[in-house]
């Protein structure tokens, strides 16, 4: 049975854009000027949450001597904030995909008001619900029990029915208690005592990740709405194209980057899809691409968007709070990775192109000379890190000299230099929405088109700015990046029109004003199934709180996987993509994290393997985008195929061998926390980032088949092993030269005296866990101090020989044994001690690259014979 194959419309590619994102329900008159009134007052209420202005309210009003309160805390703040999602979903979602979208029932109406009130419940009566805190009364009873029921509905309206499904069995697992398997059975299953988790506490619905979506998961996606508002979406697509369209399948380079840039703007995969492929699809076929690829390379780029920093996706957001580290942390971690796999999808397309024998498109202009563009990018390069420079000490000096006057000179120095970009922006064309499916003759010219939007960078550079350099908190930084770009909707088109000779100053300011209330309409209706999502995935995490199911899941994973970590991460990353197909990604990513990642870390230990907790949420959030793309269910693919004119199936599979070096990623970093940055210096961070792109564009030559030639299955076996081997040497050369040797723990007091070595003391040990069950762990501690008694005490333990086996007597509160978990009564079954001289594991790389060089050799020169052969015939 073939495929139909349909190749929609601009209209109806935003109906598609509009279904998945803020509802599609199409209204009129009154409803839709409220539904705009409300979305607009959400937006201006999350600015002013994350201002400082509330506090100079608050000071203001002290000294009048007036009661009053205009600051507000992060669980009333949550309470409002869910309270607009609740009101927007039922008058944006209608309850089936045949309701007539031109109207709101009476019963949305209904559903809407009370969604609006029971989430603003907690904010109403919060002084009643905190003095009967764990005692709720009957009518918090019904309003928790309302509330969760009118959540679930709102889910299934927003984000579809697996989701609502999701939370609907896990308060069925509440509620059946003690009634559950012995393995599984508990006693927290009254009403009160579940009501009172879910809906008057922090614990559950206005938990941690509804406080996410409020404090920081909002400002970022209205930042975004309001820069594409802008029209920086457009610029973006425009400057990746006139940089990249000449290049060897240069439409398809450019779609990656241009994804990735669009990034920014939208944390959906499928807008990002629509956003830029409805631009980038027909290009990349111009050239010669099939629909299929044009279409995959689309998605792939555009789902990684998500995974790009310094702005990814909002389960990142969530990683900030679940593993308790700073966003700047974060993104350190998470930064190799990302660049590395955007890298190699930029190689896929290079060797599509090759394979094909594509070219790129025509350039407006001609170049200048290598050396004049040499010379060029380097005056580039040196004015940016002197700019970076100025502006980092110029600060500095700015802080100590003004003090608390420092913002508005800050504030004034950022104006003038907005006046100066607009100024120098303006002497150049406005860049021009056009249509990709007319035929395109040349490419945009590169400096025109570069210099036309310089000004949209601004309120990305101060966002960029605060979280890396300042280290404010993520939704700080989104206020002044937001902040300034409220400033450039509002001013750019008179700014613009001013410095090329239009006066009619007027009508652009209000232009302005237009754009902007747009922009915050369109940002709140883009957070509506967000807000809902994390509320709903809070219930999720309330249940697996109160009924401690982590306990008894670690102990059916571990049985499951027989112990072995390696089958426990292919187990979490497939239920990952089975709950991605209908679930958003922070759902997915919140769902599966609460669950399993402490679980991972835990079976971990116990085998042998320290896993750091970011790693397994970063592989969680991976195979949770992942989801995206794979079949039969790949959304962002399906979307793409609808664009390409290409079959959808296709198009996901194509998608997904695509994405394999996003998904292998996740289990190296688990294995070699060197890519997550941890644990090394910056030198060492560079070499890491160097060999892991080499080792990920051999893995991506080998799963396409082709390097400088096409492979052989030899070539692509050895090059797989070359690649494994780069990102991970360690595992080869413990077995030339191991760095641990086993020794009897009745021994470890002399050989700690014997060791010179700075690294890690391995040890095994049993006892019993928190709930008293058989437990065998391993721990890594630090060998400091001169004799062995020393170290040893230096680790917080004090140790007795029971019939030649070593207890742990006693252990130092907070030491290094403490942290990792150890207690009095348990018992050493190994130890291993660091070896001193063994060969570092970066010696592996020159074997590597030699065989690497070899596989390189024999291509070129049977790729050489082949021309010849071909020559001669």
């Amino acid at each position: 049975m073939r495929e139909t194959i349909h190749i929609m419309d601009e209209n109806e590619l935003q109906e598609l854009v509009e279904q998945t994102e803020t509802g599609g329900r199409h209204v009129v008159g009154g409803v839709k000027k409220l539904i705009t009134v409300t979305a607009i007052a959400w937006s201006l209420f999350q600015l002013y949450f994350s201002s400082p202005v509330p506090f100079i309210f608050q000071q203001f009003i002290n000294d009048l001597g007036l009661n009053l309160t205009v600051v507000f805390d992060d669980t009333k703040a949550r309470s409002i904030h869910l309270a607009f999602a609740l009101f927007l979903a039922f008058l944006s979602y209608p309850a089936f995909k045949n309701s007539n979208k031109a109207i709101v029932p009476i019963g949305d109406w209904i559903l809407a008001l009370l969604g609006g009130f029971l989430g603003a419940y907690y904010f109403i009566f919060y002084d009643g619900i905190v003095q009967r805190v764990g005692i709720p009364s009957k009518m918090d009873i019904f309003a928790g029990v309302a509330g969760i029921l009118i959540l679930l509905e709102a889910t299934r309206r927003s984000l579809g029915a697996p989701l609502a499904v999701i939370a609907l069995i896990f308060l069925s697992f509440n509620f059946m208690g003690p009634n559950l398997p012995q393995l599984l059975a508990h006693n927290a299953n009254k009403i009160t005592t579940i009501v009172n988790q879910q809906w008057i506490t922090t614990e559950g619905v206005f938990g941690i990740a509804l406080g996410v979506s409020t404090k920081f998961v909002f400002l970022f996606v209205l930042f975004g709405a309001l820069l594409d508002k802008a029209g920086a979406g457009n610029y973006f697509i425009k400057t990746a194209f006139s940089l990249l369209g000449h290049l060897r399948g240069g439409p398809a380079k450019a779609a990656v980057i241009a994804s990735g840039l669009t990034g920014l703007i939208s944390g959906s995969s499928i807008a990002n899809v629509v956003t830029t492929g409805t631009f980038t699809i027909p290009m990349m076929k111009k050239v010669g691409f099939t629909s299929e690829k044009a279409g995959a390379v689309e998605v792939a780029s555009s789902v990684n968007g998500q995974i790009m920093p310094p702005v990814m996706g909002a389960a990142a957001f969530l990683m900030v709070e679940y593993v308790g580290i700073t966003y700047f942390e974060v993104v350190k971690h998470a930064i190799i990775p990302a660049l590395i796999s955007y890298i190699a999808l930029v190689y896929i397309v290079h060797l599509e192109a090759m394979k094909a024998g594509m070219h790129g498109l025509e350039r407006a202009k001609q170049p200048p000379a290598l050396l004049i563009r040499l010379r060029n990018s380097a005056l580039i390069v040196f004015s940016f890190c002197l700019l970076s420079l100025l502006v980092y000490y110029g600060l500095g000096w700015i802080k100590s000299f003004a003090g608390e006057a420092s913002l508005y000179v800050i504030a004034f120095l950022i104006t003038l230099a907005y006046i100066a970009i607009a100024y120098w922006c303006a002497k150049f064309p406005e860049l021009e929405l056009e249509d990709a499916n007319e035929p395109i003759v040349h490419l945009p010219p590169v400096k025109e088109t570069v210099n036309s939007g310089l000004h949209f960078l601004l309120p990305v550079v101060v966002l960029i700015w605060c979280l890396m350099i300042e280290r404010l908190s993520p939704g700080t930084s989104a206020f002044w990046g937001t902040t300034v770009l409220v400033i450039i909707l509002l001013t750019q088109k008179a700014l613009f029109a001013y410095f090329r000779g239009d006066r009619n100053l007027a009508a652009q300011l209000k232009a302005g004003v237009n754009d902007l209330f747009e922009g915050l309409e369109i940002g709140a209706k883009n957070m509506v199934s967000i807000g809902i999502a994390t509320a709903t995935a809070g219930i999720i995490v309330g249940v697996v709180a109160l009924t401690n199911v982590g306990a008894p899941l670690a102990d059916i994973v571990e049985i499951i996987s027989g112990g072995n970590i390696l089958l426990m991460l292919i187990f979490v990353g497939m239920l990952s993509l089975i709950l991605g197909m209908g679930l958003p990604t922070t759902a997915n990513y919140i769902v599966v994290s609460s669950l399993l990642a402490s679980v991972i870390v835990e079976v971990g230990q116990q085998n042998g393997l320290i896993v750091p907790l970011i790693a397994v949420h970063l592989f969680v959030f991976y195979f949770g985008i992942m989801a995206d793309v794979t079949p039969p269910v790949g959304l962002a693919s399906f979307a793409a195929a609808a664009i390409s004119g290409g079959k959808p199936i296709k198009t996901s599979v194509i998608a997904f061998f695509y994405s394999l070096r996003t998904a292998i990623l996740p289990f190296l970093f688990i294995f070699n926390t060197d890519l997550l940055l941890i644990d090394v210096s910056w030198m060492q961070g560079i070499g890491v980032f160097i060999i892991a792109t080499v080792a990920i564009l051999i893995f991506t030559a080998a799963t396409q088949k082709y390097f400088f030639d096409d492979c052989s299955w030899l070539e692509v076996m050895v090059m797989l092993l070359i690649a494994f081997a780069l990102f991970r040497p360690a595992y080869f050369m413990e077995k030339i030269s191991p760095t641990y040797v086993k020794i009897e723990p009745y021994n470890l007091v002399s050989e700690l005296q014997h060791t010179h070595s700075t690294r890690d003391m391995k040890m095994q040990v049993s006892g019993l866990s928190d709930i008293g069950e058989p437990v065998t762990f391993y721990v890594h501690l630090p060998i400091q101090g001169e004799s062995g008694e020393e170290r040893l005490s230096n680790m917080g333990l004090t140790l007795i020989d029971n019939d030649g086996s070593m207890i742990i007597d006693d252990v130092a509160f907070d030491s290094p044994a403490a942290a990792m978990g150890l207690d009095w009564d348990q018992k050493i079954l190994a130890v291993e001690m660091p070896v001193e001289g063994a060969l570092a594991k970066e010696w592996l790389y020159i074997p590597a690259l030699l065989m690497l060089w070899g596989i390189a050799l024999i291509q070129i020169r049977r790729r050489k014979a082949m021309i010849l052969k071909l020559a001669m015939d």
